[in-house]
């Protein structure tokens, strides 16, 4: 399944009236979450948010100084949301260790934000972001406002192979956790960066994994070519690119795995097994 396949698959999130409307219903069989509701708007939706809070490890985090412009829809770590559309335009702004990724069509702000998914990795602790039906992103501003949060150890771009589509990769320093909300009524994400409540040791990181090469059209058919395989892109300590698949503890994992793809017909590139730390690049 290519990009725009899974990008047409994407389940969308139920609207957030309905599930007001059910925080409502179970605050007026509680005095004091009635109390808390009556306090202010903004509760309101972080009570929305706390029920549909997806893996987020610290919701108390997640929620701290929550923008009064918008409705909450989703707390998560890693999974997707938005709706389905086209033609939209990505901009950003930043706030002490808060980026808002911004959507507007035609110069007027969306409703609700476009279909995206984030996921996580480590070797190195980096998100990817993949937004569907955009059409304009200013990388340079993207870059310079995420390089300009403190946690932030790199930002790059990575090739995809759709014209509707961008994703871009963020590299989290040691020891930091985030979370990711999406808002509505404007629609815009918000990623925020905090200490991580435990520190994590260095670890020995296993993957299959390309050649060293140029950020290129190359690199985009082989991320397509194995993407159901779980395929990232990674920069490497000279500033190239590899591509990587698995993230696995033993080196047997990933040899079997290279065992597997090797097997297959579509196998072109020369694959090979490497290991690097969990909080650093590959050569």
């Amino acid at each position: 399944m290519n990009g725009k396949e899974r990008y047409e698959n994407i389940e969308i999130p139920p609207r957030l009236s309905g599930v007001i409307h059910e925080a409502t219903k179970r605050g007026r069989n509680h005095k004091r979450n009635m109390r808390l509701l009556r306090g202010s708007s903004t509760l309101v939706a972080a009570c929305a948010a706390l029920m549909i809070t997806v893996n987020v490890p610290s919701v108390a985090m997640a929620l701290s100084d929550v923008p009064v412009v918008g409705s909450i829809v989703k707390v998560l770590q890693i999974g997707s949301g938005g709706e389905r559309t086209d033609g939209v335009s990505v901009t950003t702004t930043v706030q002490e260790n808060t980026l808002n990724i911004n959507f507007t069509i035609a110069g007027e702000q969306t409703a609700s934000a476009p279909a995206y998914t984030v996921d996580h990795k480590e070797a190195p602790n980096r998100l990817i972001f993949t937004f569907n039906g955009v059409r304009d992103l200013d990388v340079a501003k993207l870059k310079q406002d995420i390089q300009s949060l403190s946690n932030v150890k790199d930002v790059y771009s990575n090739v995809i192979l759709d014209d509707s589509a961008v994703r871009f990769v963020v590299e989290l320093k040691d020891n930091v956790d985030y979370s990711v909300s999406e808002y509505q009524q404007p629609g815009y994400i918000q990623l925020k960066l905090f200490g991580a409540a435990e520190k994590k040791k260095a670890h020995e990181v296993f993957y299959v994994r390309s050649q060293e090469m140029e950020l290129g059209e190359m690199l985009g058919i082989l991320d397509e070519q194995y993407g159901q395989d779980g395929s990232t892109v990674i920069k490497t300590k000279t500033g190239n690119y590899i591509l990587a698949i698995g993230g696995f503890e033993s080196r047997a994992e990933a040899e079997e795995l290279l065992h597997k793809l090797s097997a297959r017909e579509d196998y072109n590139e020369p694959l090979q097994v490497d290991s690097w730390m969990s909080n650093e690049n590959p050569q």
